[in-house]
């Protein structure tokens, strides 16, 4: 394991082996096993598993050469093209776990990785929906190298690393195959360490639920660097069974439409925001839609309504409630109409163990709300390089407290009522307040600062930050310009500022944010 990392306890580890749970092997075996089937569509490219496998092998022996090594972290912050499932699988040959890093994340954001991680190479676009990522690196100090997908300027290009195939090191099962990021708690994102043994069995667990098999098409409509379109199934779990992934350039309809018809997507996983906007257009679209047979739900909050809705006018909807961390539960094959609408599904593996809490800790019966703890064969046992966080975020034993709030049904189903955690779920971005109100603190003319979310029905939350000035009163667009100035990423931007002469306190003296989030109009 890589320092900084949490090891699965040896007896878990050995357990997880003789159940079948963990196989010992690596997350490049997916490219093996099928050979001249299509792997990957993408706007005029069409690449088979061979063809995949072979790139990977050279791309890899060319990050090698430039001297990444087993172990070493990379930044991969590219969006869903044919370089990032490249750039993806060459790093998982080599052992060099990718951090994956989202599109919108700026200099602060990608910093604090490169800072954090002591990543020796940083892989970007040239430019990517007009922000021009080689100035971004210009700013960035700490990796070694910057690889660009397209025009590198002074960087080095990623075209010229495909090498000579080279017969290299291998990772281990055991090795960190990858790095995610938190949804964030307080303060800034976590990182994920996920090994090849425990996301291969996520990802096969999602896969085999999903009924997925070789005639299957699935569509990448949002981030790959996101854990729900990467493994859950994703595009991995796609791989994993042997069929078709189809990259779009943007979610919207009019891109994802005329996919759907002309590739036969059958799969596809959205938040609700943008299953909203395409049951919307697929009430006026001429595209045919008949070969979607399963829509993930998934990333926020999930209106009985709109997975009616889904149910009726794509596809059959499967709800998807999960964490980068770990846990999965997603709708069986067999729910009826009803639980698909108002349920989370269920745990995947017969292994997850599941415990509704109160608040000191002791489980609650079934039917019960409390916080929601994990354990199981694909759920961390800590953050990377975050050990007075791990003391917080799980147990002595081993359980993770996600801060959801749930309740457990009959069924065995779970359905998720809130959260414990001050995270604002914004179209299925997660913006951690603390972080903002961090930002928003720096500014010259803000004394005090409180972040909360309110409802939207496109987004299910938006951001509102409630101020308290310090001299002139600063306007939203003045937040707007100093935090993108700081480096922060769009969607955590506040989307309304509240100037208020206080800030409402508790009787213990903290600032009172269910009495904010009470009082929004």
């Amino acid at each position: 394991m890589i320092p900084g990392c949490v090891p699965w306890p040896a007896e878990t580890a050995r357990r997880h082996r003789e159940l079948g749970l963990w196989t010992g092997q690596t997350l490049d075996v997916l490219l093996r096993a099928h050979g001249e089937r299509t792997a990957l569509v993408s706007g005029g490219v069409r690449r088979t598993y061979r063809e995949l496998a072979d790139r990977a092998a050279r791309l890899a022996a060319g990050f090698h050469d430039l001297g990444v090594r087993r172990g070493d972290r990379v930044i991969v912050q590219l969006p869903n093209t044919p370089d990032l499932i490249d750039t993806l699988f060459a790093l998982l040959t080599l052992g060099a776990p990718p951090v994956l890093a989202l599109p919108p994340h700026r200099r602060d954001e990608i910093g604090h990785l490169a800072a954090h991680t002591e990543a020796v190479a940083y892989v970007i676009p040239a430019v990517h929906q007009g922000f021009d990522h080689r100035e971004l690196a210009r700013e960035i100090s700490g990796p070694k190298h910057v690889v660009v997908a397209g025009e590198p300027g002074e960087f080095t290009p990623l075209s010229s690393l495909y090498a000579e195939p080279a017969d290299l090191e291998r990772p281990e099962p055991g090795d960190v195959a990858l790095f995610l990021l938190s949804g964030g708690t307080t303060g800034r994102s976590k990182l994920i360490p996920r090994t090849h043994d425990d996301y291969l069995c996520n990802l096969r667990l999602s896969a085999a639920n999903a009924r997925l098999g070789p005639d299957d098409v699935y569509l990448a409509a949002l981030p790959i660097a996101h854990n729900y379109a990467l493994g859950c199934p994703g595009v991995l779990g796609t791989l994993h069974a042997g069929g078709s992934v189809v990259l779009t350039p943007t979610p919207s309809p009019d891109d994802a439409f005329p996919l759907i018809e002309s590739e036969r997507v059958t799969v596809t996983g959205l938040v609700p925001s943008l299953a909203l906007l395409w049951t919307e257009a697929a009430s006026w679209s001429s595209y045919d839609l008949s070969s979607l047979r399963l829509v993930q739900l998934g990333g926020a909050s999930v209106s009985p309504e709109l997975a009616r809705d889904v149910g009726e006018r794509l596809g059959r909807v499967q709800q998807s409630f999960g964490m980068a961390e770990g846990l999965l539960s997603q709708s069986p094959p067999d729910d009826s109409p009803e639980l698909l609408a108002t349920a989370q599904g269920r745990p995947l593996s017969e292994h997850d163990e599941v415990r509704i809490v109160n608040e000191a800790g002791d489980d609650l019966p079934t039917g019960e709300v409390g916080e929601l703890l994990v354990r199981g064969p694909y759920t961390i046992r800590g953050y990377f390089r975050a050990e007075e966080h791990n003391a917080r975020a799980f147990t002595a034993d081993g359980f993770f407290r996600t801060g959801d709030l749930a309740r457990r049904t009959e069924t065995g189903h779970l359905v998720i009522c809130g959260r414990v955690k001050d995270v604002i779920n914004r179209g299925g971005d997660k913006v951690p307040a603390e972080e903002v109100e961090e930002h928003l603190l720096a500014h010259p003319h803000v004394r005090a600062a409180a972040v909360v979310p309110v409802p939207d029905p496109y987004l299910g939350e938006r951001t509102c930050a409630y101020v308290v000035a310090r001299g002139g009163p600063p306007t939203s667009r003045d937040i707007d310009t100093f935090m993108r100035e700081r480096g922060v990423a769009a969607y955590k931007i506040p989307d309304r500022v509240v100037v208020v002469p206080s800030l409402p306190l508790t009787p213990v003296g903290k600032v009172d944010k269910a009495r904010l989030r009470s009082e929004t109009p």
